[in-house]
């Protein structure tokens, strides 16, 4: 994967996954969390080679909950929530965006690796006229 420059266009693939918030008490409950941000150290990141990639990941879902039940998946790259642009926010901007009480879904683009490996298999071997 070609290395991203910040402020450029970004070409993904993104699959779109809407979650239905659970209820429980005052809560509403996403089940799953998240690491990354423009905030925290992308060298800990252990879903991306890029080690300067400062991007919203998904780091943990909760079994049979409603992230699992959407099918988001562990190293899901969030690129937007509700619209909004996630590629250059901080890790506690995302956290507010995720968990908005007067929203009881939550409509995710996520780009992951598998997504863009089989595309680029299903294009098969690129050869220059």
């Amino acid at each position: 994967m070609s290395k991203y420059i910040p402020g450029q266009p970004l070409t993904a693939i993104v699959e779109r996954i809407e979650i239905q918030k659970l209820r429980q008490g005052d809560n509403l409950i996403l089940g799953f969390s998240i690491g990354g941000g423009i905030d925290q150290d992308p060298g800990q990141n252990p879903f991306t080679d890029d080690k300067s990639d400062k991007g919203i990941y998904v780091t943990r879902i909760t079994e049979k909950g409603p992230a699992d039940v959407a099918g988001l998946r562990e190293g899901d790259k969030i690129m937007q929530v509700n619209g909004w642009d996630m590629t250059m926010v901080t890790h506690d901007k995302a956290r507010k965006r995720l968990t908005k009480k007067n929203q009881d879904v939550v409509r995710l683009l996520v780009t992951r690796r598998s997504l863009e490996e089989a595309v680029k298999h299903s294009m098969g071997p690129y050869t220059k006229q």
